[in-house]
This record gives structure tokens, sequence and C-alpha cells, in this order.
């Protein structure tokens, strides 16, 4: 991007002194040769690849790294070297190296290849794997009253950025249930509950402590038994118990028991043929040095003992603005946001609580509170219609819903006696999708705390305002006659494949009123509907448009521009009648990267609005910490801006990213994305978790979501 050629670091803020969890990394400076490495006949298992490959270690040298598929050397052997191994059944394997490229010190492959290395030099420090991290069994603690362990460990990557390698090294602790899927099955068994099994097992994470290795659940398999057979590589069959036994040691007690089914992953470049359900054993579950430094040497690394020391900024702090403008600093926002009219407060009338025969006061409570705290907020609140709900199944709320349909209700709240999760998602099908009325479903228990009801009916009366069209607050964003957009996606549990993309626009200049869509594809019309909602609100066309995209892996970007952001361009400069430049930025919340203040020789958490720009970044780029911290070690959010023709710089860009995560009409304070973005998640999490079906568009601009 031109306009950020010369330099990609803002000014604006506060010079503050930072360390990271970063080591700089020297990296040997000479050329390496990778070969693709052949076996015939194929062989699928990686680690029996290396046990064949490495019988020839003497003609190519013990300063090696193997992927799998391909052989980094330090020095170059002939082009093409054949060798030939054999299993210990006796196969015999014809190994092929082709040497395929010469590269350079920094070149990105070799990166990859460090990354194994150093993944390697944790296994000689005797750390285990358990899924892409590394793991320290011999440092273990055991809680037996609870029947857990947890597992102490670390996640590293070794990546290029401005000016050098650095390894990324953060703590990582696992935490495992003594108990198994089995004794979980067993105990719910007893009581008839086989829904409540499917419930918590079906979409679980469960680890085989046998191979180190983690599956999802995605199925049980009722009427297969550990007895069944399943075919062997050499055509043959084999029982569950058998093969447990012979290549495992493992001991199955409970013939009868079913089988949990598991999808597996795609194997590299497979990923358009078929995968094949993997079957588990639900009692083999569970519910989820100087040898290394002498391996570094060789290669010549040098690993910098000390955190990398890097300068960042923090912005100053912004005010919240709510009914005629009135304005309060953060520190008063909780109080500011309960006690002064909201920016734009809703009147609500013809609406409904619901309730169950044992939640009679809780129901009374609720309406009392609400009543107490909705004239501070401007809120007029007419009296409710009290429906007792007759039994406590799910008919029963689906039958007087149909009811209060008929009412021409414009708000339900719905007082349920649990948390049950399969009532919750029938309530909110029906409301959300055949009958669209915006709801509220409220826990009894919640409501009997005195001390907390009022807090509580608060919160309740602040969601329903945001839900019938209402808004909270605002604050000044600095951009006049642009249009904001959260993109988020969330796969769905029930449908493993379908992937559902959460879709939120604002439609006014002040990001007070939200359009959203739910769809798997086509960006293009999205941005269509989200552009005709906002000629309704504002009189002209937006002149920019900025998109924060989250769920997109580092591996996935050029897809993202080559697809995604393409489309989005080709409507903008095709098909779209106004003239809209677009900004597209990516956001990742789960990085390892962690960044700390130092100050008088101590270190603690950067104050909210802290940005780094420079160092451990690369093209234009940056991190925000939006929020604070007094309990442990603050996450910051990494953005990255991969198209922009609005030509923003890099002081508008932070400021205006820090400015929108206070936009979250559903807390108080500071969250660590921006706001759009943000309701995307929920949006996508609602129909994902709970609805399985295109929400009405009669709700498309309120936040029914939240």
């Amino acid at each position: 991007m031109e306009h950020v050629r010369h330099s990609k670091t803002g000014s604006e803020g506060k010079v503050v002194t930072l360390v990271t969890n970063h080591f700089r990394l020297t990296c040997p400076q000479w050329n390496a040769y990778k070969y693709n490495v052949d076996f015939k006949p194929d062989v699928d298992d990686t680690n029996l690849r290396s046990q064949l490959l490495f019988q020839h270690e003497g003609a190519f040298g013990i300063n090696h790294i193997f992927d799998g598929n391909s052989l980094l050397l330090t020095r170059r052997l002939t082009n093409q070297m054949e060798f030939v191994s054999h299993t210990l059944r006796g196969t015999t394997v014809k190994i092929t190296l082709q040497l395929s490229k010469e590269l350079p010190p920094n070149h990105p492959d070799c990166v990859r290849y460090y990354n194994i290395l150093f993944r390697r030099t944790l296994r000689q420090m005797n750390l285990k794997q358990i899924g892409r991290h590394y793991y320290d069994y011999r440092k273990k603690c055991v809680m037996l009253d609870h029947r857990l362990e947890i597992l102490p460990g670390y996640i590293t990557s070794i990546l290029p950025y401005e000016n050098s390698l650095t390894l990324c090294a953060d703590l990582s602790h696992k935490l495992l249930r003594l108990e198994t899927a089995y004794d979980l099955m067993m105990r719910l068994k007893e009581k008839n509950e086989f829904a409540k099994i499917e419930e918590l097992l079906v979409g679980s994470i469960v680890f085989t402590r046998y191979n180190n290795r983690t599956y999802r659940v995605d199925a049980i398999d009722w009427y297969q038994t550990p007895r069944d057979t399943f075919p062997k590589s050499d055509g043959g069959q084999i029982t569950y118990v058998q093969y447990y036994k012979q290549k495992y040691n493992e001991y199955i007690t409970d013939f009868k028991q079913p089988l949990l089914v598991s999808q597996g992953r795609w194997k590299k470049g497979r990923r358009l043929m078929p995968r094949s359900p993997i079957r588990l054993v639900p009692q083999l579950c569970y519910l989820t040095d100087r040898n290394a430094q002498r391996e570094l040497g060789r290669w010549r690394f040098v690993l910098d003992p000390d955190f990398l020391s890097i300068s960042g900024r923090t912005l100053k702090e912004e005010r919240i603005f709510q009914y005629k403008d009135s304005a309060y600093p953060v520190a008063d926002w909780l109080k500011g946001s309960q006690s002064t009219s909201l920016l734009r407060a809703v009147s609500l009338k013809h609406w409904v609580i619901l309730y169950t025969k044992n939640c009679v006061s809780e129901a009374k409570i609720l309406e009392e509170n609400l009543n107490s705290v909705t004239p501070a907020m401007g809120i007029t609140l007419e009296k409710a219609k009290m429906r007792e709900v007759p039994g406590n199944t799910i008919s029963s709320y689906i039958d007087i819903l149909k009811t209060v349909s008929c009412l021409l209700a414009f708000k339900v709240v719905c007082i349920l006696p649990d948390d049950r999760k399969n009532r919750y998602d029938e309530i909110k099908k029906y409301l959300c999708v055949k009958s669209p009325i915006p709801s509220q479903c409220v826990v009894a228990h919640t409501l009997s705390k005195d001390r907390t009801v009022k807090t509580m009916a608060t919160k309740i009366a602040q969601q329903m305002n945001c839900k019938m069209g209402g808004a909270l607050w605002k604050v000044e964003t600095g951009l006049k006659k642009t249009m904001f957009v959260g993109i988020d996606c969330f796969h769905d549990i029930v449908s493993r494949r379908k992937s559902i993309a959460g879709f939120v626009a604002s439609t006014d200049e002040e990001l007070t009123n939200l359009s959203q869509v739910e769809v798997c594809l086509h960006v293009s019309g999205f941005l269509s509907g989200a552009l005709n909602s906002w000629l309704k609100n504002v009189p002209h066309a937006p002149e920019s448009i900025v998109v924060y995209r989250d769920g997109v892996g580092d591996g996935q970007l050029q897809a993202l521009l080559d697809h995604e952001i393409s489309e989005l361009v080709g409507y903008l400069e095709n098909e779209c009648p106004y003239s809209i430049k677009l900004t597209f930025i990516v956001v990742k919340k789960r990085i390892n990267t962690r960044f700390f203040l130092q100050h008088n020789r101590k270190l603690g958490n950067p104050a909210p609005g802290t940005v780094v720009d420079m160092m451990v970044t690369r093209e234009y780029d940056f991190y925000i910490v939006s929020q604070s911290s007094t309990v442990g070690t603050v996450t910051p959010t990494h953005y990255n801006v991969i198209y922009d023709t609005v030509c923003l710089d890099p002081d508008t860009v932070q400021r205006l990213t820090y400015k929108l995560c206070h936009m979250y009409y559903n807390l108080s304070g500071i969250i660590r994305v921006p706001a759009p973005c943000h309701y995307a998640h929920k949006l996508a999490y609602l129909v994902g978790q709970s609805l399985h079906d295109q929400p009405s568009s009669l709700l498309a601009n309120s936040l029914y979501y939240l």
C-alpha cells in the first residue's frame, strides 16, 4: 500500500517502554537444501516414514529436518538418491530423495523447518506433545478431590518480523479430567438419561493417553461395540479389543460399551477426498536440557536470553456520550450508563413475562425492579402481561408462545427454571425464526440474590432497549460518511462442515443503528442489503467502508484476498451505484504474543489503549491492548490491514480501532475487539449453537442476539 510505504508506524499517544515474550533468534548464514521424499508403496504414518528414512541417516548426516514429505539438509547431496528400507513386518519400501530447491537463510520455507527443529528440541527435553503444544508430565498437578490433573507446558513459534526472526514463547496448561467418557456414560445410563449423554459428549473434545492425541466427538455409535471388527491395511479384519491390545497394550474390560465417532481431520493435500470416521472406545478417552542445546548448536542458532525490548504508545482515554451528548470518562462508565438517560431510549409496550409455577416470585421481582431502574434511563415501561407456563416441558413453552404471538406482543421475557440448553434453543428458534419477536431469557436463580437483583434488572433493561432498536451510548469515531462492518464465522456443532458467517454493519454515521445478516456465502449480497438499510437512515450513501474480519488464520490471508475481498471490490466497482472506498482489516484474538510495561525494574500489564506497531510486526499491522487486567496477563489483539483504498494513515486506523472497542452494548466497558466484529460473533454463535436456521429478516435491524 503506497500510503504507508515510507512509514506504517503511528505517533499519537504517550511513549512507553515495553518488553515482550519474544526472543531474538539469529539463524545460520548458510544455504539449505530441500529434498522431496517419496515412498513406494505409500506410507501414511509419519512416524513410520521417519523410521524408514532414518535407517539411512549415515548417507545424509545428522543435520536434517524431516516434515513427513520433505527433508531439509545443510549440505547438498546428488540431485536424486534412492534407498531401500524394510518394515518390521518385512514389507520392502523404496525411498526416493529428489532435490527440490536451494533455500537461502531468510526463505519462508526455512522458517517452517526451524519450527519443526525447535519442536524436536522440546521432545528432547522430555516434553510430550498433546495437540499442537508440549507439556511436562513430570510436573503435573493432580487434584484427586476434583478428579482433575493439570499439565504445565509451552507454546512456541518462530516467525520472521521486520528486522529479524524471533522465538515467541508462552506458557500453556492442559486441564485433563481423570474421568473417562465411559465413566460419564455409565453414570448417566443408570438414570436412563441417554439424551444427556449425547448432549454432553457430542461436540466435546476427548484425550486418548495411549497416543497423546485429542479428538472431537461427532457422534455416538450405539450399535457398534469393541467386539466389532474393522479392516486392516493388509485387507484383513481385527476387533477393536484386539487392535488396542496389540498396538497400545490397552485392555478393554466392557465389551458391550458403544463407540464414539470422530470424523477426524483431512490429511494435507486430500481435502477433496471423503474423511474416514475414527471410532474410539469410551473407556480409553479422557474428558480434555543439554541435548536440546546441542541440537540448536549444530544448526548454529543463537537465541538471545533476554526479552525483546520495544517501544509502545498509550492512546488517550475516550469519553462516552449519552442523551443530549452528556459525556463522562471511562472510569464513570458503569455509573453513568445506569443513572443517565440512554442515547436513544425505546418505550416498551405490549410485553409479556412468561414463568412457570415455581418461578412466580422471581417474575414479580423482575417486574418490580425493571419498573424501578428504567425511569433513570429514560425508558417508558408499561405494565407487563403476566402468563404462567402450564408445565416445564419445551412443548409447554412453545404452546403458550403461540398464544403470545396472537397478542401482538412487541417483547417476550421468559423466566426459565434452569439453564437447560435444549429448552433455550427451542424457545429462541421459535422467537427468532418462526415467529420473530424480540425476546429475553432469564434463569430464575439470577433473580434470587437481593444484592445483585437491581444490577441484573439494569442489564436486562439495557438489553431489552437494544433489542427493540434503541442505543445506549456512542463515541466520536472521527470518520464521517463511513460504514463500519464486522464479519465473523462460527462452525455449527451439529453440522460440522457447515460454517456460519455473521455479518453486521452500521447503518448510520454514529454506529448506533446496526443491520445484520447470517448466510454462508456471497459477502457482496450482505453489503448490498446493508447499503439499503443505511439509506433508510441517512440521506446520502457512505463514502467509505471499514471492514473488521475475524476468524481468519495467517495461512488464509491470500485466499481472503483472492475471494472475499475480490468479491467486495468487484461489487463496489461494477454493481454499486455509488463511489465507495474500502478498508479491510483482519482481526486476530488467538495470539501468544504478550506485552509487559517496564517501570522501575518491575513488569506489569500495559494500560488500556497501548499500541505496538514496530519490531514484532510486519507490513501494515499492529497490536492494541484494549482492556485492563489486575489478575493475570492481559492479552493484546492483532490487527492486519490487508486492503486499503481509503488511504487511512496508521494513527487514524489505530485510534478508530480502539474507539470501536467501546461500542459493545452488552458491557459497560472496553472489549478486546471492535464492536461490529463482536456483534458478528454473537450473531453467528446464536445461529450455530441454538437456531441452526436462518433468522427472520424482520429482526435484522435489532440486536436480538445479545
